[in-house]
């Protein structure tokens, strides 16, 4: 059975551009997909195909069970979408942005009011919940942005690098929230470029580039493809590298990599800890002083690398499809009333 989220060939070309290149999708229900890839990637154009504010060149999508392409009124009910930049009235208070979002979707007045009070202190923007968003910093934009995409409690939600330009504790904060929502039941699409925040939220994580998806799996089994555990060695002296090397290849599970400059050794490993403590064991039989030595798993960086030939964060240029996307991205896709009705 399809996922909350699910989508099948999505083609999508801005000119000679081919910015989505038969992307499939499928996020369970109660589940985080990273969407994973740098500038440029087709992430963004993903995102607002799936929204409904980009139509696909071919390919099929559904969101809550509901046909993007045949009824998009129905998808936007259903959806919450935080994009790269925080769409928030500059010239309203932050109360005023949220209980205006809150009557877009006919809430009542008193309804919109009480929503915003809520949304307000779990974002901890209380205290600034009555000044006007054009004094707040960039942190308390996206927090209030975030805010606005939950003003009624959408049971799937897209988020656009939602931390982007976040010092590290407000991008905690938005990481808790975002904890939270999942284990409320929220379905949640989330591109990033910070490989921590897919390892830390993504049950499962699509890597794209190019249009295309390169990889897909949980972050043990994305990282498992580039090798197993090594042990990084540094000794004290570059008399002691041969020694060394050969209690690493005794005990490694392959070749082991030497960098003469810096005195550091690495061997890929199986065994954990255990091993590690037979190692340094054997160096010391050895006479070999160490000046660090630690057991190393593979990152999201090092999978991203592996895959792609290239580092995660990629120029700012980006490709032409997904700039194309970027003057509207700030549209988080409430419905008019119009379409509410």
């Amino acid at each position: 059975m399809p996922g909350a989220i699910h989508a099948e060939g999505l083609v999508k070309t801005f000119g000679d551009v081919r910015a989505l290149d038969g992307v499939d999708l499928d996020v369970p229900e109660g589940t985080v997909l990273g969407l994973l890839g740098p500038n440029g990637a087709g992430k963004t154009t993903a995102v607002r195909v799936l929204t409904t504010l980009l139509r696909p060149d071919s390919g099929t999508a559904f969101v809550a069970g509901i046909d993007v392409l045949k009824k998009p009124n129905e998808v936007r009910r259903s959806i919450g979408l935080s994009g790269q930049f925080a769409a928030v009235d500059e010239y309203l208070t932050g109360r005023e942005n949220l209980q205006m979002v809150g009557q877009l979707y006919q809430l009542s007045a008193r309804d919109a009011k009480a929503r915003a009070g809520v949304l307000l202190d779990r974002f901890n923007l209380g205290d600034a919940a009555d000044r006007t968003a054009k004094t707040y910093s960039g942190g308390m934009r996206r927090r209030l942005d975030l805010a606005a995409a939950l003003v009624v409690s959408p049971p799937v939600m897209f988020m656009d690098e939602p931390t982007t330009g976040l010092d590290p504790r407000n991008r905690q904060q938005l990481w808790d929230v975002i904890e939270d929502l999942v284990a409320g039941g929220t379905t949640l699409l989330l591109t990033t470029q910070y490989l921590e925040e897919a390892d830390r939220l993504a049950h499962d994580i699509c890597v794209i580039d190019h249009g295309k998806v390169i990889a897909r799996g949980s972050s043990d089994q994305l990282k498992a493809r580039t090798g197993g555990e090594r042990v990084e060695v540094v000794v004290h002296r570059p008399d002691e590298i041969e020694r060394a090397r050969s209690v690493l290849t005794a005990l490694g599970k392959g070749e082991v990599a030497v960098v003469q400059l810096s005195r550091k050794l690495t061997v890929p490993v199986s065994g954990g800890a255990k091993l590690l403590a037979e190692i340094i064991r054997d160096l010391d039989a050895q006479g070999v002083e160490i000046d660090d030595i630690a057991l190393r798993r593979p990152t999201l960086d090092d999978v991203f690398l592996s895959l792609t030939g290239h580092a995660a964060e990629a120029s700012e240029q980006g490709d032409q499809g997904d700039q194309g996307d970027q003057s509207e991205q700030g549209d988080r896709s409430e419905p008019s009333k119009e379409d509410a009705q």
